[in-house]
């Protein structure tokens, strides 16, 4: 039985969801896959075949790797590390979220299993890869044992998982991920909203050189000052009200107004910055829709909204930047 988790796009928020500020974020047709089998040999295997890595652990291995874990995360809580030395590989995220799975609940293996993840989803990118991946596997592992478990201990068993990677994380992308289609978040409270039926592209600039985890770092100091947080919060009333009246100039407004605001905080690298420019110039709107990056030329992905794609191609090639129009998901995880 396959698991599928898809990813997502944060139409307006970024940064600021996680100090309480509302967001809107829709998923997109682009997942993380999971099966979980029994397997004879008393390991845990993981075959992650888009990280080149398979290999298997005892359950005794594994649960020194979640202390270890844990341990660099409590000293990153306290300062001691940056987030990024928290987890030392990206199959370490899988690893993770299976652990906590069982021990939280109390589970006890009565045989070796298989874990196979295939996902789609871009690494770093902004589109919730981590989220998609934790939430495929723990949902996998509760098929494979028939588990009757609410959504809400699937999110916080995952949640759990997520900080490894991010630090500090306010749960949308697994919200988003969970449900499905698109939402209104602010606080924990999820409202759903109508997936728009606008002209957004995703605009591919590559995996940035810095970590979510570490952009949430640096950015945090312009919330706990000031007006950012209520000018993200403006710009996101703002697109909430202009999507579901489906005018298009008003949510290309917030859009551009919603890039300046990721500008003032130092996530839009110099490059992207002068391609958002750029495009702007060509009547197009558009705002990277992750965590950015504090340093570096690359961002992830832009959300970009335009009548005339084929004349933004043209600029993205001049860029390397590769295009693609964004479908929306109206399902969350699902079986498939």
């Amino acid at each position: 039985m396959k698991i599928a988790a898809p990813g997502k796009l944060i139409l307006s928020g970024e940064h600021a969801v996680v100090y309480g500020h509302p967001a809107l974020a829709m998923a997109v047709n682009r997942y993380a896959i999971a099966t979980a089998r029994p397997q004879t040999l008393p390991i845990i295997s993981f075959d992650l075949s888009d990280l080149a890595y398979e290999d298997g652990l005892t359950f005794t291995a594994l649960r020194h790797l979640k202390n270890r874990i844990k341990r660099k995360y409590q000293r990153f809580m306290r300062g001691d590390f940056s987030i990024r030395e928290v987890l030392h590989k990206p199959v370490e995220l899988a690893q993770i979220a299976l652990m906590l799975f069982l021990e939280t609940l109390n589970f006890k293996l009565t045989h070796g299993i298989k874990i196979h993840l295939k996902s789609d989803i871009p690494i770093g990118c902004g589109m919730g890869s981590s989220a998609a991946t934790v939430l495929s596997i723990v949902h996998a592992i509760g098929h494979h044992f028939q588990m009757d478990l609410s959504s809400d201990i699937f999110f916080r068993l995952a949640l759990e998982a997520e900080k490894m990677q991010h630090g500090k994380s306010s749960g949308l992308d697994l919200r988003v991920s969970l449900q499905g289609g698109c939402i209104y978040f602010k606080n924990q409270e999820v409202h759903s909203r109508t997936l728009p039926d606008m002209p957004f592209y995703l605009i591919n600039t590559g995996s940035p050189d810095t970590s979510t985890g570490e952009c949430v770092t640096q950015a945090a100091a312009h919330f706990k000052t000031g007006s950012t947080g209520d000018d993200f919060a403006a710009v996101t009333e703002a697109m909430d009200t202009a999507l579901q009246q489906n005018k298009k100039t008003a949510v290309m407004d917030a859009i551009r107004a919603n890039h300046q605001l990721l500008t003032r905080i130092g996530v839009v690298p110099d490059d992207v910055k002068q391609f958002i420019h750029e495009a702007e110039q060509l009547s197009a709107a558009a705002k990277i829709c992750g965590a950015g990056a504090v340093s570096g030329h690359k961002a992830g992905m832009v959300l970009l909204m335009t009548d005339d794609a084929e004349m933004l191609q043209t600029l993205c090639a001049r860029y390397h930047y590769t295009m693609f129009p964004v479908t929306g998901e109206s399902r969350g995880v699902h079986v498939i």
